[in-house]
């Protein structure tokens, strides 16, 4: 059997790396760096299982092509595991039509990333970020910001990572409702409808899946439907939000702040913006985290060489 892992060997333990081993045939990348497809279709030749991280392949923005052609060249290919909780940076259509199972890392950074959305939460109500950077450019003006105490936070998606920032989001004394595309309930946060929380909320933190179906979740019809001032947390896909009616609502004060995580933060809308901050993405990124990455892939790929795959997505 030949494993193929686009991510470096020194990622895993040695114990992970013998567990690996173990299976067959294994081929890694020597760096995070990404890859020309040439090489990507090179190292990838007659593998049966190929795990892979977005990064080698270009990061998520633009992975999603290099895989599919990955895929298409692989007749014998039985199962993808992901590096990643998201998913909507593979064509899981071709992988239905080829039988091709894709698994992922459900949760692994449930606490990194609440912990990152209460953080951008503050750096953009008490008005952190905005400081630093006038401050950085010696241009300082003083700006009033706002208390978190008392103020409605409205979560779209009450998965791991939705309900983890929920409970952080109560311990600020916020008020916390949610939506949830299924049925769901937490103690201490109020369930409306996906309209309902448009209206009510004063701040929104985004975290649904990362799928195609959610693509343009926020557009002008949603903003229009908020209170003036919102402010807006989006750590799951930038794919989420209309960037267009998003920098137009940031303009006229529609909306106050939008923190958001991506790959090209250039080629934007919302370049300079100042009340549009966005980052490379990061919140993942702790130790804790990556130990419960790297033990869950390892355990995916293991399940899979032995045909029964775990933490299917498709």
């Amino acid at each position: 059997m030949k494993i193929v892992i686009f991510n470096p060997k020194d990622s895993f333990t040695s114990e992970q790396q013998k567990q690996i081993s173990s299976l067959g045939q294994v081929t890694y990348t020597k760096t995070r760096e990404a890859l020309p497809i040439e090489k990507l279709l090179e190292m990838a030749k007659g593998a049966d299982i190929v795990g892979v991280d977005p990064d080698p392949l270009g990061g998520f923005e633009k992975a999603k092509e290099k895989l599919s052609k990955i895929i298409e060249s692989l007749p014998n290919l039985k199962g993808i595991c992901l590096s990643t909780t998201s998913f909507g940076w593979v064509d899981l259509e071709l992988c239905k039509k080829r039988k091709i199972s894709v698994s992922n890392v459900p949760g692994y950074s449930k606490e990194s990333v609440a912990e990152s959305s209460i953080g951008f939460l503050l750096g953009a109500m008490k008005r952190i970020f905005v400081s630093d950077r006038r401050t950085a450019k010696g241009k300082y003006v003083l700006q009033q910001g706002f208390e978190l105490r008392g103020k409605t936070l409205g979560i779209i998606g009450l998965g791991s990572i939705g309900s983890a920032t929920a409970e952080l989001a109560k311990g600020l004394r916020m008020n916390v409702i949610a939506y949830n595309r299924s049925k769901k309930t937490l103690r201490g946060v109020k369930m409306v409808s996906f309209n309902e929380l448009l209206k009510q909320s004063d701040a929104i933190s985004l975290h649904t899946t990362h799928e195609v179906a959610n693509n343009n979740m926020i557009r002008k019809a949603e903003i229009a439907k908020m209170k003036k001032g919102v402010f807006i947390i989006n750590t799951v896909d930038r794919e989420l939000v209309d960037e267009k009616a998003m920098a137009q609502a940031l303009k006229i004060g529609k909306v106050d702040t939008y923190v958001y995580e991506g790959e090209d933060l250039i080629h934007t809308p919302l370049a300079k913006l100042e009340n549009a901050i966005g980052f490379r993405g990061f919140a993942w990124y702790t130790k804790e985290a990556l130990e419960n990455l790297y033990q869950i892939w390892v355990g995916n790929l293991l399940a899979l060489a032995k045909n029964k795959p775990q933490n299917i997505v498709n």
